[in-house]
């Protein structure tokens, strides 16, 4: 199973519980603040997505095995339904589980990313940190340097970072990133899916961002015809 980082709720649990499933490259523990903020009034529970984190190893990374993944989890965790949030890779998930097993949500919210397939692709960063001799490295400071030379954009850098492991010996990266720049066509795709969820769902995206655009909106209503869509400044 999905390993998870659990947060109880703060007060007594008012709402049901939430779940958390990261985006590409990331893990549970990217949404600490935001999850410990969250746990206000519910329990909230961060997922590792499979060949990320502390998850385990697959050799394929497909959008149903993912959802079937976080059907694992949400089973587990029992007093369904639960609220399910999922940004970028972790959004479609979130979707594919909301249109294949509607009965263990109760409400959906999509961070930033849309029901279709992308052609951007992502492998250049794996192969980046893939590339680094991290034998040699000793220091974060060390791996941003090293990193540096591949991948001009500092914050990006630093999220990747979050990943490396240092106190392993020698330091690993919590990704499996063979797996996951193999699996490329799929992640940055969108499998045939039928089937429609009918509860609430939110769709959130930056203001600066284009993964979410208006000519999404008709295929995005259709499989979630409670939609509704909020840009964040």
């Amino acid at each position: 199973m999905l390993a998870t980082i659990r947060h109880p709720a703060a007060t007594a649990a008012e709402a049901p519980r939430l779940v958390i499933a990261h985006g590409l490259y990331g893990s549970g523990r990217n949404w600490g603040v935001i999850a410990r903020r969250l746990a206000d009034r519910r329990e909230v529970v961060a997922v590792d997505m499979r060949n990320h984190g502390e998850s385990p190893r697959f050799p394929t990374q497909s959008y149903p095995e993912m959802a079937a993944d976080l059907a694992e989890v949400i089973e587990r965790l029992g007093s369904q339904p639960v609220d399910l949030m999922g940004h970028s890779m972790g959004g479609k998930a979130a979707m594919q589980l909301a249109l294949t097993r509607p009965d263990l949500l109760r409400r959906l919210i999509v961070a930033d990313i849309a029901p279709v397939a992308y052609a951007h692709d992502q492998t250049r960063n794996a192969r980046a940190m893939a590339e680094i001799d991290l034998s040699r490295i000793a220091t974060r400071a060390e791996a941003d340097a090293a990193l540096s030379a591949r991948i001009d954009d500092p914050a990006l850098r630093a999220f990747f970072l979050q990943s490396l492991d240092l106190k392993s010996s020698p330091p690993g990266w919590r990704l499996n990133l063979d797996v996951l720049e193999a699996e490329m066509p799929k992640i940055v795709g969108w499998p045939p899916t039928d089937g429609r969820f009918d509860g609430p769902a939110l769709f959130l995206s930056g203001q600066q961002s284009d993964y979410v655009r208006p000519e999404h909106r008709e295929t995005i209503t259709r499989l979630f015809p409670k939609a509704r869509m909020a840009r964040i400044p």
